[in-house]
């Protein structure tokens, strides 16, 4: 349920308060015990919980993986060009072509685009081709044992140990992605119990050889998380010169009859004029521009990169035969050692940016919004080498 390389929501890092004596850290058996000593209270009796959790060992490759995020320094243009390909979208289609049944159930049943899974089928196994070979089991427990984010992958062993007792896990087995994803869309295990569905009639969902049952089940989730049903996510646009850039970010919301009164424009078509939309500048005034409609919001119940969805939500359009975006003209942005640098001075100042990573997150972007503003700067969330000298 992630890019490549895949990435796991960054939430808090503290444990809950109920979790039993071994939260996180520690010794890796003490660890599984307490696991054993839990299980219960999730439902899953102690003996299936030992049975799981007798071969599972601690990875040291998937805390590896789990730190290398380059990719996600890039900047929209640059991760958009390396995800998408005209191969890439011309299998695509093809796909598209190849399942019109069952995407015509999937828009019938959930009002989910197929441009919308078809991009997320691209971009996390390039169409089911690459799953990941990392056993799920050891992966699922390693993350949970370590303490970065433990209360995102604790319950998902909990998960993990229902799909073994149902007959639908071998946790000697089981293999996908380093933050334990399986199938073609990457689902993690919690996901597939509550969202898994037969797409092609045998009786049993199989995510990883079933491209029906992965995409009816990517579907179903997407419906879940709050897709509004036959409603636009994306769209590309052009704003005025002398724009109040201020006004741009996810924070602010104006119907798209508001934002054309403002001068936008959607490059192809009409802006969803009774919908809110946020007006999206990845790469600041000078880049490409953007509308997002409530939909898109619901691409980061996905994945929490705000690159990666944006780049997942114009690839659906892009397979859905919008034309290639707008690069303009963008400032010269920051190399990775350089937004570190900036994160740094951003958290000398009292922001809170989360981890100096070199990625330009959400916290990243605020904290330059403020900081523009208090320089007298166009306030368009983009980092410039200007901004990190002013600082």
């Amino acid at each position: 349920m992630k890019p490549i390389p895949s990435l796991v929501a960054a939430l808090a890092l503290a444990p809950f308060a109920g979790w039993a004596d071994t939260p996180c850290g520690g010794s890796f058996a003490a660890f599984k015990d307490a696991l054993v000593a839990e299980s219960p209270e999730h439902g899953v009796d102690m003996a299936t919980a030992e049975r799981f959790l007798a071969g599972v060992r601690q990875d040291a490759a998937v805390l590896r993986a789990d730190s290398a995020q380059g990719v996600f320094q890039l900047p929209f243009t640059d991760f958009a060009r390396r995800l998408i390909s005209a191969d890439r979208i011309e299998r695509g289609r093809a796909n598209a072509r190849t399942y019109d049944n069952v995407f015509d159930r999937i828009e019938a049943d959930y009002g989910v685009d197929r441009g919308v899974l078809l991009a997320f089928w691209a971009f996390e196994t390039d169409y089911g081709s690459f799953q990941g070979d990392f056993n799920t089991a050891n992966a699922l427990v390693t993350l949970a044992h370590d303490c970065r984010r433990p209360e995102l992958f604790r319950p998902q062993v909990f998960a993990a140990m229902k799909l073994f007792a149902r007959g639908d896990f071998d946790p000697a087995t089981t293999t996908g992605a380093w933050a334990g994803e399986i199938g073609m869309v990457q689902m993690l295990p919690e996901d597939i119990l509550e969202n898994g569905t037969d797409g092609d009639g045998d009786g049993r969902v199989t995510l990883k050889t079933s491209a029906p049952d992965a995409l009816v089940s990517g579907g179903r989730m997407l419906a879940g998380l709050g897709w509004r049903a036959n409603e636009p996510w994306l769209d590309e646009v052009q704003v005025p010169a002398g724009f109040d850039w201020s006004l741009s970010g996810l924070e602010t919301q104006k119907t798209g009859a508001d934002w054309a009164a403002l001068g936008i424009t959607a490059r192809d078509g009409a802006l969803a004029s009774d919908l809110p939309a946020s007006l999206l500048l990845p790469q600041g005034r000078d880049g490409p521009a953007f509308l997002a409609y409530p939909n898109f919001r619901v691409f980061f119940e996905w994945n929490q990169s705000f690159t990666y969805v944006l780049t997942a939500a114009y690839f659906a359009n892009r397979l859905n035969g919008a034309a290639i975006f707008d690069a303009g003209n963008p400032a010269p942005g920051l190399s990775g050692p350089q937004m570190q640098q900036l994160q740094r001075k951003l958290q000398a100042r009292g922001y809170d940016v989360g981890d100096v990573d070199g990625i330009l997150g959400a916290k990243t972007r605020d904290a330059v919004r403020a900081e523009q503003a208090r320089l007298g700067l166009p306030v368009d969330a983009w980092p410039t080498p200007d901004l990190l000298s002013r600082l």
